[in-house]
């Protein structure tokens, strides 16, 4: 349940964070669903990478 409610304060953040790329200079002009599409699965790829880090480094601060 904890790391449920880190994905949902996180994805946020995350999506804030990659607002400052520019990712549509790297698809053609007017692909604009494979653009989103591709947003949202750098969102959710990075959001998962992140609640993990902080997932584990809680865990490991909790335990030493």
């Amino acid at each position: 349940m904890f790391k449920m409610a880190l994905y949902i304060v996180t994805l946020p953040i995350v999506i804030y964070a990659l607002e400052a790329i520019k990712i549509e200079q790297i698809f053609k002009q007017g692909r604009v669903l494979q653009i989103r599409i591709a947003f949202l699965l750098i969102s959710f790829s990075l959001d998962y990478l992140f609640v993990n880090f902080l997932y584990d480094f809680a865990l490991q601060m909790n335990f030493r």
